[in-house]
């Protein structure tokens, strides 16, 4: 009995290093999918919704982690195949570490409260808003720092706004997927 345990845990695990793996992947490659603006419209906050909704706190904040480890240390994971550390230190490095409190919001939502649609995508925006926040006071406090001083409506309108629409569409298309794909997981 006590090794049949070892061997469902030893799976549980692998299939947890795999699942991480998979998505680290997907923020990459959905990071690299980019249309380069002041900040880059990306399909890596659809893959940070996709992984929250599907692998909840624990696996979706280890494979989020992982992703921006590797782009710390130069690996070019980030949007327009950057890495290194000048990208996390640098003006958009707040709109990456906010991806970590979206990932957090959204996983405990849907492990603590629910995983109906409705709640899932509220918990989505709830985390998008939070990091549109952390990015953009990250964004001025850099930008001010390098360039000088930029108003809060300047700054909304080249990193947020433009994001707005674009981003509230791949979090429906990500609460839509998750529902289909969570069977899987």
């Amino acid at each position: 009995m006590q090794q049949e345990v070892k061997v469902v845990n030893k799976r549980n695990k692998t299939k947890d290093i795999a699942l991480c793996g998979l998505f680290v992947a997907l923020i990459t490659v959905c990071s690299w999918i980019s249309i380069p603006l002041t900040v880059p419209v990306t399909m890596q906050t659809f893959a940070i919704f996709l992984c929250a909704g599907l692998l909840g706190t624990k696996r979706g904040l280890i494979a989020t982690l992982c992703w921006i480890i590797m782009g710390t240390i130069g690996v070019p994971v980030f949007a327009n195949f950057q890495g290194g550390p000048q990208v996390l230190m640098g003006p958009l490095g707040g709109y990456i570490v906010g991806f970590v409190i979206t990932v957090i919001i959204v996983g405990v939502t849907c492990e603590k409260v629910s995983r109906k649609p409705v709640v899932m995508g509220v918990a989505m925006f709830v985390g998008l808003v939070l990091c549109y926040a952390i990015g953009t006071v990250w964004f001025m406090y850099m930008y001010t720092k390098s360039a000088g001083a930029i108003s809060l409506g300047a700054t909304l309108s080249m990193c947020v706004f433009p994001f707005v629409i674009p981003d509230v569409v791949k979090l429906v298309i990500a609460v839509i997927l998750t529902k289909r794909l969570e069977r899987f997981v």
